[in-house]
């Protein structure tokens, strides 16, 4: 049972540096607590005896300040952080190694019976305070800023903030591969980040690759249909970038 515990518990090590020992985690933090009593509701749910179940959420509540209903589904390594205020509906589904964070709704638009509640992937982070309301999906890997209103599905590895909420990164791992190569086309070895780098200058950099990476695909499809039109095209070599490297204060780039 221990064995059991420390391998569906052990991660908030990696999610959480606050956490000290398990001792510390099974005694006094509250999303855990939430979550051990709702595997026992979830069970009594699925066998029929509703009220006990429900009473034993409500336990939970008061206890915790989280509000997981019985018939949620929630996956394995599943972590609530700080716990106060979340909100998990009936029809909700959560896959496997999700973290959620205080306050995080996960609420339905309809008054209406059958699925209404979100069902989350693999993988996803909610952060604090965000509502991700009706029966929509969040694909494996997204992550969900904190308050943002989410309405509609969202695909997986995207990242979505606002009110309501919208896509900042369609495809993370597609984006940076796209950057990579227009930074190594132009000899931009640091593709704007260094570790000791300031948040907004690394942002301004890579927008700049996006919009370099567009500029070419436009040029690309100017030159296909130039030759289609009979009409040469000559391709001079691109000059070549002396590697560079972004400093901060106002340091020169070396």
């Amino acid at each position: 049972m221990w064995e059991k515990l420390k391998a569906e518990y052990g991660c908030i090590f990696e999610r959480d540096p606050a956490a000290q020992s398990y001792f510390e985690i099974f005694t006094i933090y509250p999303g855990i607590h939430a979550v051990l009593v709702h595997r026992l509701s979830h069970r009594l749910w699925n066998h029929g005896l509703k009220w006990p179940a429900r009473f034993l959420s409500t336990l939970a509540r008061w206890w915790s300040g989280v509000e997981i209903h019985p018939g949620a589904q929630i996956g394995r390594r599943f972590f609530i952080d700080h716990g106060m205020g979340v909100v998990i509906g009936e029809t909700a589904t959560i896959g496997d190694d999700c973290t959620l964070y205080h306050g995080v709704t996960l609420g339905g638009t309809s008054w209406r019976k059958g699925k209404r509640h979100p069902t989350l992937g693999n993988g996803v982070v909610v952060g604090a305070g965000a509502k991700i309301l009706g029966p929509i999906t969040v694909g494996d890997g997204a992550r969900i800023g904190s308050n943002s209103v989410v309405l509609k599905s969202v695909p997986a590895g995207a990242t979505v903030v606002g009110i309501p909420g919208h896509m900042v990164s369609p495809d993370r791992k597609a984006q940076e591969e796209r950057r990579q190569n227009i930074a190594s086309k132009l000899g931009f070895d640091a593709y704007g980040m260094t570790p000791d780098m300031p948040d907004p200058v690394a942002h301004a950099v890579n927008h700049m690759l996006d919009h370099i990476q567009a500029l070419d695909g436009q040029i690309e499809a100017l030159k296909r249909m130039l030759k289609q039109q009979g009409l040469e095209v000559s391709e001079p070599p691109l000059p070549e970038l002396e590697p560079c490297g972004l400093r901060q204060g106002g340091e020169k780039a070396e």
